[in-house]
């Protein structure tokens, strides 16, 4: 896809509705529901958090931009996500929340992000976050800068790539530092594979842009 083409269907993309909650079940591990079902007490006491899933051009052509967070104490240590974190209090909302992380993680000014619409949220017991996320833009070329506190690499995928990319199954085990004994569905971009919330998040995409070419 073009970045041409990708703006002017931009007003498609935020008219349209889909099944969120169908995209995120394609994607959601097996034993996700049991686990809700455990928590779900939890949730009314969860922290939000803001994400992004922000397109930019290159060369003409639509990337969009996942993380590769650095090892820390916390179940989302070494995982493939979205720039994005936890809400502030002097944050005025949660989409401001999402930009000044997206700033502070990979270097993007705010002033030159468009808001697309917002996605369904996605709720992970683990670490009891409800995540805020975003379809956003930029028109023009992004210059990264890395946080190296938080991230250990960026990873631009061509929207392209997600459209016509097939679900695999991979072990739970080899993916995340939580020992998870079992298959997860999974999407595979080159020697990366992106599971969980961020897989959940990225399905609701691809079915948009589905829905709208």
């Amino acid at each position: 896809m073009t970045f041409d083409n990708f703006i002017k269907i931009i007003p498609k993309i935020k008219e349209t509705e889909i099944d969120s909650n169908a995209s995120h079940l394609k994607m959601a591990p097996s034993f996700r529901k049991h686990l809700l079902e455990l928590t779900k007490a939890n949730y009314f006491n969860s922290k939000k958090a803001g994400v992004n899933v922000v397109f930019h051009p290159n060369n003409n052509k639509v990337y969009f931009t996942l993380i590769l967070r650095n090892e820390y104490k916390g179940v989302h240590s070494n995982q493939i996500g979205l720039p994005g974190g936890r809400f502030e209090n002097e944050d005025e909302d949660i989409f401001q929340t999402a930009l000044r992380e997206t700033n502070e993680e990979i270097g993007i000014d705010p002033k030159k992000i468009n808001l697309i619409k917002k996605l369904n949220n996605v709720y992970v017991p683990p670490s009891n976050y409800d995540i805020f996320p975003f379809m956003v833009y930029t028109t023009e070329k992004v210059e990264f800068i890395i946080d190296k506190n938080e991230v250990q690499e960026i990873i631009n995928i061509e929207i392209d790539q997600l459209i016509n990319c097939n679900i695999v199954k991979t072990k739970g085990s080899q993916i995340s530092n939580r020992y998870i004994n079992e298959l997860v569905p999974a999407y595979k971009f080159n020697e990366h594979y992106v599971w969980g919330a961020t897989a959940m998040i990225l399905s609701e995409v691809k079915d948009i842009f589905i829905s709208v070419l």
